[in-house]
């Protein structure tokens, strides 16, 4: 007998769907579902495996049950969560709730669903909360969870839940995923296998690519996408091989210049803090075998070095002109402006016809 596929639109994962297949008969023949934690990195998928999921599981009345998504970064406090979320949307109802983001929980949260989450042999607990008095019939309610940050779950949380941990995709199953989402280009043979390392291993960035590819081919009105459209495509976006950032380009350059810098170093160079370049730059060079850490400080690898030999014939470094020096201001000389003179009045009108004569007749005598 042919099993049933209940993740016909989800792209491997193959370990992963089969565990929660069996999740899902179970729940088919006892409609209980056991509290499950998904663990992946970014873009792997979590939040769609879990509404996939929770498309799988039936109400009394053979529908689907409702299904309650919270992004656990919103909830601040018990209080929120139960006057705004367990009261009016879970409390007497069937229902399915995904807690995203669950590393983000305020602590009394954490320590509420130790509570509500205990398994016991009724499938049943209550929760006490002020005037209300909440109950908990895992028979009508499910809850699930996901997390980039398994070390951040409260230990004793984890174990009430079953962990259901999703591995990074490979190079064909993005190249499946893009062709799936891409409905405006037909590709040519080897296309596919070019784009599918730029994307990192992730399947959010593979229907981004493929959002891209849409657009361009609409702009071009184009319908096959081959080597050339992805090579224009590609210097259009920016896309450097194994999809690296520019500024994880600038880690390796200056690896490359220093042979062996401390950490500090890379911080003040790039302005970046030392906790950001750690978390989001070196992890994913480390991954491609491009840096490597060790007692004398971070350093590029063959590889690394070989990445940029390859990347500077496709993208040459531009040499940084010097700055010649600012010419000298002239010194000019100052004007001195001095004010007009103010006219001096006739005052000859002025003097008595008499007095003037006495005057020019002066000295003659």
């Amino acid at each position: 007998m042919e099993q049933q596929n209940y993740f016909k639109d989800i792209v491997g994962q193959d370990v992963a769907k089969k565990k929660l297949t069996f999740f899902i008969k179970n729940y088919e023949a006892s409609s209980i579902l056991p509290t499950l934690m998904f663990v992946a990195p970014k873009g792997c998928g979590k939040t769609t495996v879990a509404k996939a999921v929770g498309r799988c599981l039936k109400n009394s009345e053979g529908k689907t049950k409702k299904f309650l998504e919270i992004n656990c970064s919103t909830v601040k406090s018990l209080k929120q969560f139960f006057n705004q979320i367990i009261i009016p949307h879970v409390n007497g109802q069937e229902v399915t709730v995904l807690l995203d983001e669950a590393s983000e929980l305020p602590k009394d949260v954490t320590m509420a669903l130790l509570t509500i989450l205990n398994p016991n042999p009724d499938n049943f607990t209550q929760f006490s909360y002020e005037d209300y008095v909440v109950d908990f019939d895992f028979r009508r309610i499910s809850f699930m969870m996901a997390t980039t940050e398994a070390q951040s779950i409260f230990h004793a949380l984890m174990d009430r839940c079953e962990r259901v941990d999703l591995e990074e995709y490979s190079y064909d199953d993005l190249a499946e995923i893009i062709k799936r989402v891409t409905n405006r280009a037909k590709f040519s043979e080897g296309v596919l296998e070019q784009i599918a390392p730029v994307l990192r291993g992730n399947a959010r960035a593979a229907q981004k690519m493929s959002n891209h590819i849409n657009s361009f081919m609409a702009s071009t009105n184009g319908s096959k996408f081959g080597i050339a459209e992805w090579d224009t495509l590609k210097d259009m976006l920016g896309t450097l091989p194994l999809g690296l950032s520019r500024i994880e380009l600038q880690l390796l350059r200056i690896l490359a210049e220093k042979k062996q810098c401390s950490l500090t170093y890379l911080a003040a160079k790039t302005g970046l803090t030392k906790s950001c370049l750690q978390r989001d730059f070196e992890m994913y060079l480390q991954k491609e075998g491009l840096m490597e850490i060790d007692r004398g400080g971070r350093g590029l690898t063959a590889k690394g070095q070989e990445y940029l030999k390859t990347l500077e014939s496709i993208e040459p470094v531009k040499p940084v002109e010097p700055v010649p020096p600012a010419p000298k201001p002239k010194k000019k000389p100052v004007k001195i402006v001095l004010p007009k003179a103010a006219p001096v009045e006739d005052l000859a009108p002025l003097i008595p016809e008499d007095l003037f004569e006495m005057r020019s007749n002066a000295g003659r005598n």
